[in-house]
């Protein structure tokens, strides 16, 4: 029998981009309402799908998906939570690289998985506010797989409407690569910069 969070769940996770335990939160919602932010997800889903179907290269797929998260993702939000209390100690230069190695590090993860999408489908099913961001719930069904509830965060804390994290099943996108994160950090003794270099190379 299939783990519950199966493979396929873990890819999904990672291409759409907590428990929000820990998380910097936007200081307040900004303009946002629930109904765009209900409209943003139903966006990323109708894209992700059309870069899943588009049939190009895997190489050119990862490059998609790079501007996709730029498109849909708060990436610098997601990076300072994933790399956590190492960001405070990292200069403005070692903060602005880590985020384009930990996008880069997401597109070639989980765009390497893009076919076990093939054929799915996700409906957004309901949306509201929760203290200073939103909640926007989903409902995902694979081939091969019983349907699963997805959840994305949504804020405009930075500027403009965009995901912060995904809950899937309890799952979250930032505990799960904050471990991964961490796990570089401790193999290179906490030197920043080894760690950005072999985050680089990780897939």
């Amino acid at each position: 029998m299939r783990n519950k969070f199966s493979f396929s769940r873990r890819g999904f996770l990672g291409l759409s981009l907590a428990s929000t335990a820990g998380l910097m939160m936007p200081e307040r919602i900004w303009a946002l309402t629930t109904s765009a932010a209900r409209t943003l997800v139903e966006g990323l889903v109708a894209d992700l799908y059309d870069v899943i179907n588009s049939g190009r290269a895997e190489d050119r797929m990862y490059r998609d998906f790079e501007g996709f998260l730029d498109r849909y993702a708060d990436m610098p939000i997601i990076a300072q939570s994933v790399m956590g209390v190492d960001w405070r100690r990292a200069s403005s230069g070692q903060r602005s690289a880590f985020v384009s190695a930990f996008k880069t590090y997401i597109s070639r993860k989980y765009g390497s998985r893009f076919r076990d999408l093939v054929g799915g489908q996700i409906e957004v099913t309901d949306a509201r506010a929760i203290r200073n961001f939103f909640e926007v719930r989903s409902l995902a069904r694979l081939r091969g797989e019983s349907p699963f509830e997805v959840i994305w965060l949504v804020s405009d804390g930075s500027g403009a409407p965009r995901v912060f994290n995904i809950i899937i099943e309890g799952i979250n996108l930032t505990t799960t690569e904050r471990e991964e994160v961490g796990a570089l950090m401790d193999r290179n003794g906490g030197n920043i910069d080894a760690m950005i270099a072999d985050l680089r190379n990780a897939s």
